[in-house]
């Protein structure tokens, strides 16, 4: 079979309506949800929501895995809009909710795979797995000691939960197109959603995200006010829902959805309304990289999606507040030496770049980033809660050991992934999830994209393109049998 038919091979019979597996969770979750709202019952929205959400996801996973992705995606996409909400409704600000365990307990359900077919990780296509998982063990028996088992679990789980998902992906390849149909379609749907919202958020500014800003004293996004904030739309800051919008934007390019180009519209101007420079470059790379890999029909298609995507956006872009907006950040990127935030990450790479390497044996999980916050009596970040290097906060955590283990897996999966993706150049698909991929790699240089929403986008992106070269394997076998048997 070719990769043509790879590329728009048909999935199982559409039946998301005749199937409730499909569907009927789902829509009870998110309709209880809206009427919660609705009646103002947000301390029962905070007890129900995660334990719907786990129970619908459960479901999932067993009855249909494809749909279990995309609903993990959606959980991740909603939930923080949903605590906001809830607060909200009850007329107050909770620092601490029960809604924000709701999208990591989804997506560790994906861990079940591990113990449901452990011997693909003793198989050729399971080994980088292993590797990594190996080195993410040595980092938390680390951390227990250092920082304290509450600390290093839950930083265990920001690192392990992409993993686990793309994991999850590969071991379902035989439904590789269910799959990619699934996600292209989250992704379109999502950008609609979220896109129109953070247009919204930055005309309008909703009260219960302006009592969220004040009370979690979110300074790094702006004011709370019409025209202030940094978009983050209905996820927990401007930086996931960056990572978020450039996956959306990359997959717009090659979606069949009508809805796509509406959604890539609301999509652009809400990721340039998020003001995160560092996923506008990723998202150049992205497409730069798409340009290059693909064939020339399929490279005039991308440069014509593009003509269009920034011909809707532009009346919204270039007039009033926002241009202003906007013009003032992106000479930030061409005048360097006035740029507070380069200057600080330049000290911090200077000054910290000895540390982080010379730790041999590693801080181990816990030291860095949000889970500082469980290892400290006051419950504040901790010394290394901002951390903006993902190139230093690797061997920082993991240690040379784990580091070694983690990036000798990482690395394995690039090289098949690379070969896959220049076996299946005409397909579309492959091509922007190979572009993800890439370019969310070196966005390390500004964070640690291997974890959180930029992990998730990258592993999800590796393992469809491994998956998507398994399946078309598996297509062609029982072919070449069949004409084999013709011969004789």
């Amino acid at each position: 079979m070719s990769t043509i038919a790879a590329e728009r091979a048909p999935s199982r019979p559409r039946s998301w309506f005749a199937e409730p597996k499909h569907w009927a969770g789902q829509a009870g979750l998110w309709t209880l949800t809206t009427a919660l709202i609705a009646i103002h019952q947000g301390k029962v929205l905070t007890l129900a929501f995660p334990v719907l959400a786990i129970l619908v996801s459960l479901w999932l996973y067993f009855k249909s895995p494809a749909r279990y992705v995309g609903f993990m995606w959606w959980v991740w996409f909603l939930s923080p809009e949903v605590r906001r909400l809830a607060d909200w409704s009850k007329g107050a600000f909770t620092p601490t909710s029960l809604i924000q365990v709701a999208p990591l307990a989804v997506t560790m359900i994906a861990g079940l795979g591990l113990l449901r077919h452990y011997r693909v990780l003793a198989q050729r296509r399971g080994i980088p797995v292993l590797l990594i998982l190996f080195g993410l063990t040595y980092a938390y028996l680390v951390g227990i000691v250092s920082s304290g088992v509450m600390a290093a679990t839950y930083d265990l789980a920001n690192w392990v939960y992409p993993v686990l998902i793309g994991f999850h992906i590969m071991v379902n390849s035989r439904d590789y197109p269910e799959y990619r149909d699934v996600l292209l379609s989250t992704f379109m749907w999502g950008m609609l959603v979220m896109g129109v919202y953070g247009v919204v958020q930055y005309f309008v500014m909703p009260q219960w995200d302006v009592l969220w800003m004040i009370g979690s004293d979110m300074g790094s996004q702006g004011e709370p006010v019409p025209y202030g904030v940094r978009v983050f739309s209905t996820m927990n800051s401007s930086g996931p829902f960056a990572f978020a919008m450039m996956g959306a934007l990359v997959f717009v390019l090659v979606a069949p959805q009508r809805i796509r180009w509406f959604a890539g519209a609301a999509g652009f101007v809400s990721f340039a309304l998020c003001l995160v420079r560092s996923t506008w470059g990723g998202w150049v790379i992205a497409l730069a990289i798409q340009l290059v890999q693909s064939s020339n029909r399929v490279r005039m298609r991308i440069l014509v999606s593009g003509v269009v995507l920034v011909g809707l956006c532009v009346p919204l872009l270039t007039v009033g507040p926002v241009a202003d907006r906007l013009g003032q950040r992106l000479e930030s990127i061409t005048n360097l030496k006035d740029d507070r935030s380069y200057d600080d990450r330049n000290k911090f790479y200077a000054t910290f770049a000895q540390t982080a390497f010379t730790d041999v044996a590693g801080e181990g999980m816990g030291a860095t980033g949000a889970s500082t916050k469980l290892s400290s009596d006051s419950g504040e970040l901790g010394k290394y809660g901002s951390f903006d290097s993902g190139v230093m906060n690797v061997p920082f955590v993991l240690g040379w050991p784990g580091t070694l283990l983690y990036l000798a897996g990482v690395v394995m999966l690039f090289g098949r992934t690379l070969r896959a993706a220049f076996k299946l150049r005409k397909d579309k698909f492959v091509g922007a999830c190979l572009s993800l991929c890439l370019s969310t790699f070196a966005m390390l240089v500004f964070t640690n994209s291997l974890i959180g929403t930029g992990g998730l986008l990258m592993f999800t992106a590796i393992f469809s393109i491994l998956s998507a070269a398994h399946w078309q394997k598996a297509q062609r076998l029982p072919a070449a049998a069949h004409s084999r048997g013709g011969d004789h």
